[in-house]
């Protein structure tokens, strides 16, 4: 028997991937094969891009998670202290022109 908490299996950035895994939707409804299948064939494709450096993929995910949670300009700044490029003004545009 697991001791994790309901809320314990929607926290982090693993959650989703275990919601995957399971077939079951974080709220506990089943996920339709449908959906599981699209997943898994798109992800496959992914699996076999060449991939052209760490770097760049670390910079997308921080903008694409941190514009979720951070105001624009101080992740700006903050992708410039550590050294990546400062945000694009299309990731302006697409992360926080709705806002």
């Amino acid at each position: 028997m697991s001791t994790e908490t309901s809320l314990d299996n929607t926290l982090g950035a693993d959650a989703v991937d275990r919601a995957i895994a399971d077939g079951i939707d974080l709220d506990g409804s089943p996920i339709p094969p449908v959906k599981l299948e699209l997943y898994h064939q798109v992800m496959a494709l992914e699996a076999g891009r060449q991939r052209s450096g760490v770097s760049n993929t670390m910079r997308s995910r921080i903008v694409r998670i941190g514009a979720k949670h951070i105001p624009q300009a101080e992740l700006n700044q903050m992708l410039l202290d550590a050294g990546f490029a400062p945000l694009k003004d299309k990731e302006v545009a697409f992360y926080y022109g709705n806002k």
